[in-house]
């Protein structure tokens, strides 16, 4: 595995593994961020995984930083498990009043909506990044049948729990935000509640998958989210997601 290491000020180091956006990059990234968290290096504080490096924050006066550099240089040497990877499903109605682009996705791209639905839910999206807004994630490996480009005006409101399109990307609105990309639907699940531990309910390096729910489904799970009563769809096993 081929790194670059960079200075980010005195208490960061940058770990380059690639220089583009690419899906079995990001992998080599979450398998090296496991690798040092289960290492629990003395003197880490923080590993901030990204599309194709990770940012260590460090204490200096505990790790230096060429020691820093061996360590992680050693751990990217060795094969990383994949049993802790999450596989998350997220329920989500489709179209409609939760879905408003959904329409104009299957047209720009010649299909019908059920297609598009049919589309979105037959993989897993492995999360890139969390970033924009508190533990909003970039999914990576989205069909390109679907692909479709930001809106020209981005709405002022974007309702939490929207699932949109941006490009080859899908992600998921944690709160209401103003945004740009296509929303084609919305899951009841609540990603971020700043009152849990952790507050996100995503971490880099999972897998989500989308179910397709019915209104009244929507509605029954929302409702067992406001009561403190939801358990999301969990499970941990090879992290593929396809």
């Amino acid at each position: 595995m081929k790194l670059r290491f960079l200075t980010a000020g005195d208490r960061g180091l940058m770990v380059e593994l690639g220089d583009e956006v690419d899906l079995a990059i990001n992998r080599r990234v979450h398998a090296l961020a496991r690798l040092i968290q289960a290492e629990d290096i003395a003197g880490v504080e923080e590993l901030i995984p990204t599309y194709r490096s990770i940012l260590v924050i460090y204490d200096p006066l505990i790790l230096p930083y060429d020691e820093l550099v061996e360590r992680i240089r050693g751990l990217a040497t060795e094969e990383a498990s994949s049993a802790q990877v999450r596989t998350v499903t997220l329920p989500t109605c489709y179209g409609g009043e939760f879905g408003p682009d959904l329409e104009d996705v299957a047209r720009h791209n010649g299909l019908t909506t059920q297609e598009v639905i049919d589309i979105h839910t037959s993989r897993g999206y492995p999360v890139f990044c969390l970033g924009f807004s508190p533990g909003f994630p970039y999914l990576g490996g989205m069909s390109e049948r679907i692909a479709m480009p930001r809106l020209e005006n981005p709405r002022t409101k974007v309702p939490a729990g929207s699932v949109g399109i941006a490009g080859t990307q899908t992600g998921v609105y944690p709160s209401e935000t103003p945004g740009g990309w296509r929303i084609i639907g919305r899951t009841p699940v609540r990603l971020y509640l700043p009152e849990r531990d952790p507050p996100v309910l995503l971490r880099p390096g999972d897998v989500v998958r989308f179910r397709a729910i019915d209104e009244e489904e929507y509605r029954e799970i929302a409702r067992l989210e406001r009561d403190g009563r939801y358990e999301p769809e969990i499970a941990y096993g090879g992290g593929e997601g396809e």
